[in-house]
């Protein structure tokens, strides 16, 4: 007689087994959760993932698997946060399912009882940067809650005063002794009780030194701040701020920046120009872009499309270079003063009083330079191309040691002979009255123009 074999039933499931509904069940191996349906798996996912976890919870209601209680349920969630993943995911995908990173929007960064302690150190002169320090925050919080630290206003008042002029009525600001000591590390203040006095000093002070440019941006990448100064006209130049990096191209040329500032161009232009109107890249700027631009073989500011601005731009401690636009129209404000022979002959008395005793001796030589211009003018036979063409004549006059003291352009096509009376009147000019040597080649030879040279006392 055959016996009735026992089939076993299904058992129920397991612990590690979630059911959502008589359909779905959510099963978690290790760190792993796997969703089936039917049987079947149709989705797994990390559990660390937040993002997978939101979105296996929109795709079990989107596809009608389960409803919106169901899966709260399994997930042990609420039904609104399951709603509200189904609104990011319809907006953004998968993007919106993902928190967005950082201190969540309408939560307070500093509590009640720190506000009091804020409130009390402000009252004491204590600057944002120490209450920061202080409490361990970031400076950009302490400055939301407070406004800005009296060393920004102090700054902001003398850029003011800078770009605007001194003004009649002076603003009075009341400031502490302990806001002057916070400050010292940004602005160096000077204070007399005479305006007049004041005036002089500042007048004394910015002819022995370049003035120093202050900049209120603390990213040396990011300078917007500084260029909505200069867009509202309270900026004459921008500050060079630096930043470390490695592998820049061309960064052999800042050694050369001392020599720059002992030539003392940017001081005898300053005192010639001035300043060429409220700019981001403003007169110092701009001489410092041809200084690099020579030393760099760069001949034309038309050449600067051929170079990164941003990596020129880490050279002149800005976050960009001019572009060429820019730098031409800053050109052309300064060609606007015609104070280029002026410029020579300043720097000529400069280099005079730094190398006296090498002005013994001086070499007078002309070199013949192509003109591209768009007059018309006679063709000169030029050595480098072996051609005649269009061209003038620039006379340059070295020292001793060989180092140039003035570069002058004479009259077209005018030889030697003719040009040497406008030079040595020049020469003089710059060294005095001292005696020196003019050595010069066959081209200046005429004992008639000696002769002239004489009787008017050129010589002797």
């Amino acid at each position: 007689m055959n016996t009735q074999l026992a089939l076993e039933l299904p058992s129920s499931a397991s612990s590690n087994t979630v059911v959502i509904n008589a359909r779905c069940t959510l099963r978690a191996e290790e760190d792993q959760r796997v969703i089936v349906v039917g049987g079947l798996p149709v989705y797994h996912y990390c559990a660390a993932d937040a993002v997978a976890e939101a979105y296996a919870m929109v795709m079990l209601v989107e596809s009608g698997f389960a409803q919106q209680t169901e899966v709260a349920q399994a997930f042990g969630k609420s039904e609104r946060t399951v709603r509200r993943q189904q609104e990011r995911y319809a907006q953004t995908g998968m993007v919106g399912l993902g928190r967005p990173g950082g201190w969540r929007r309408g939560r307070r960064r500093v509590s009640g009882k720190r506000l009091r302690l804020i409130e009390r150190l402000k009252s004491q002169g204590v600057s944002n940067r120490g209450i920061a320090q202080r409490l361990g925050v970031s400076e950009m919080a302490i400055r939301k809650l407070v406004g800005p630290s009296k060393c920004e206003e102090v700054g902001e008042l003398a850029l003011l005063t800078a770009s605007s002029g001194p003004p009649s009525e002076p603003p009075s600001i009341q400031t502490s002794a302990a806001n002057i000591e916070s400050c010292a590390d940004h602005l160096e203040l000077h204070s007399t009780k005479d305006p007049a006095q004041e005036s002089v000093v500042r007048q004394e002070h910015a002819e022995e030194a370049e003035p120093v440019p202050m900049s209120l941006d603390h990213d040396a990448s990011d300078r917007t701040f500084d260029r909505q100064m200069a867009y509202l006209g309270l900026l004459d130049d921008a500050a060079p701020i630096f930043r470390d990096g490695s592998q820049v191209p061309g960064v052999g040329v800042l050694l050369a920046l001392p020599y720059l500032v002992h030539s003392g161009v940017l001081q005898v232009a300053r005192k010639l120009y001035g300043e060429i109107g409220p700019a981001f890249y403003g007169l110092r700027t701009t001489l410092l872009t041809l200084f690099l631009m020579a030393l760099l073989r760069i001949q034309r500011p038309e050449q600067l499309k051929e170079r990164d601005p941003a990596a020129f731009g880490r050279l002149l401690g800005l976050d960009r270079a001019p572009e060429v636009k820019t730098l031409r129209r800053q050109l052309g404000h300064l060609a606007a003063h015609h104070h280029a022979e002026q410029l020579g002959a300043e720097l000529a008395r400069v280099r005079v009083a730094q190398r006296g005793d090498l002005m013994g001796f001086l070499y007078v030589d002309g070199h013949v330079r192509a003109y591209h211009g768009e007059r018309t003018i006679s063709s000169a036979y030029v050595a480098r191309r072996h051609l005649a063409m269009p061209a003038t004549t620039d006379y340059w006059i070295n020292d001793r040691g060989g180092d140039p003291l003035l570069l002058i352009t004479a009259d077209i096509n005018a030889s030697l002979t003719k040009a040497f009376p406008n030079l040595l009147r020049q020469v003089r000019a710059a060294i005095g009255e001292r005696k020196v040597t003019i050595v010069f080649d066959r081209g200046g030879w005429s004992p008639k123009l000696f002769r002239s040279m004489i009787q008017e006392g050129l010589i002797s």
